[in-house]
């Protein structure tokens, strides 16, 4: 057989004076080593550039070094955010990323999971609302020894498995700062029926009417799914009420972008005749015009974090940084100039 030149475990083990086995040992941050070993082994493997094979790893720890990303949800730039930060946390690492959309209307979708988490082995999974929402898949990562996370606009799970922000908080802040202006007319574009974040949502919504005594009449609430096109026409149900809100939050600033494009069809103009917050602050909002005001939605970071706790504990570096990781996370209102004081009647 031809030798290609790459050096080899064999190669290593010769050199620094150890079984092969030593070598797989040090590769593999095995405990059962002392110091001097260990770094004689690991100086060998630099000065010969020696790439350990990542098949054969995974073969002799029984996984592989994939972490899984799996979600179902209807909004890309949400799903984006969260790859961007999973990848931060992975840079760097012998991990990778893979990613999984589910449909968590389908009957065999348990099943499926399993038969894919079986066949992947997967290190460990990132679980996107509103499959985290899940406890069945919670319990099945559990029971099969494939590491988790879940990810909500709620507390989910105990801080190894969960990072979470606090969406009712920031909508009833983001509400009242509509309401401070002069608003009392305010409607409001919902999440999907089934998504916790939407449940979160409207309910800090209804919390900053009832604290200020507002009333909010069904007229003034119309579904959306997260989507462009369900903010057109929720806004256009809300338009059509008389007298009309001079003020609409959305539960998302793809939907809110919906709700402005609305608005100018109609003639409308944001934010003198209407204001409109919107919720994740995604690059949509600082580049529509008017730019939008919307609640910060630290998605990008809170998958960082919740990267680094499935992978905690494979070096001491990776144990040290996931220890600090929070699990709880702040959504803060970003002002630009969608929203205004209501104009005079």
């Amino acid at each position: 057989m031809e030798k290609t030149g790459q050096p080899t475990i064999n190669d290593v083990a010769r050199i620094a004076g150890v079984s092969k086995k030593t070598v797989s040992r040090v590769i593999n941050r095995s405990p059962l080593l002392n110091e001097d070993t260990r770094k004689r082994v690991e100086e060998v493997i630099g000065d010969l550039g020696y790439i350990p094979n990542p098949q054969a790893r995974a073969l002799a720890l029984g996984r592989n070094f994939l972490i899984g990303l799996l979600h179902d949800n209807p909004n890309a730039q949400t799903v984006m955010n969260v790859q961007q930060g999973m990848l931060e946390a992975l840079y760097d690492t012998e991990f990778e990323m893979i990613v999984r959309p589910l449909d968590r209307g389908s009957l065999t979708m348990l099943e499926d999971l399993r038969h894919f988490l079986e066949r992947q082995r997967l290190f460990g999974v990132l679980l996107m609302p509103p499959i985290s929402e899940n406890d069945a898949i919670a319990k099945l990562c559990a029971d099969i020894g494939c590491r988790y996370v879940r990810m909500g606009s709620a507390e989910l799970d105990s801080n190894e498995h969960m990072v979470a922000s606090n969406d009712r908080e920031a909508v009833r802040d983001a509400t009242r700062y509509l309401i401070d202006l002069g608003h009392r007319r305010i409607g409001l574009v919902s999440g999907p029926h089934g998504f916790r974040s939407a449940r979160e949502r409207r309910l800090g919504f209804e919390d900053a009417l009832r604290d200020a005594g507002i009333a909010l009449p069904r007229s003034m609430i119309a579904d959306g799914d997260y989507r462009f096109e369900s903010g057109l026409v929720a806004a256009d149900r809300l338009l059509d009420v008389v007298p009309r809100p001079t003020a609409i939050f959305s539960c998302n600033d793809e939907m809110a972008a919906g709700v402005i494009h609305a608005a100018c069809q109609r003639g409308l103009t944001v934010p003198r005749d209407l204001s409109v917050i919107g919720f994740d602050d995604t690059p949509i909002a600082a580049h529509m015009w008017p730019p939008l005001t919307t609640v910060r939605w630290p998605i990008a970071t809170m998958a960082r974090s919740a990267a680094l706790k499935l992978i905690a504990g494979v070096t001491a570096h990776e144990a040290d940084a996931a220890v600090s990781e929070p699990s709880l996370f702040r959504s803060t209102l970003i002002r630009r100039a969608s929203v205004s004081a209501p104009a005079a009647e």
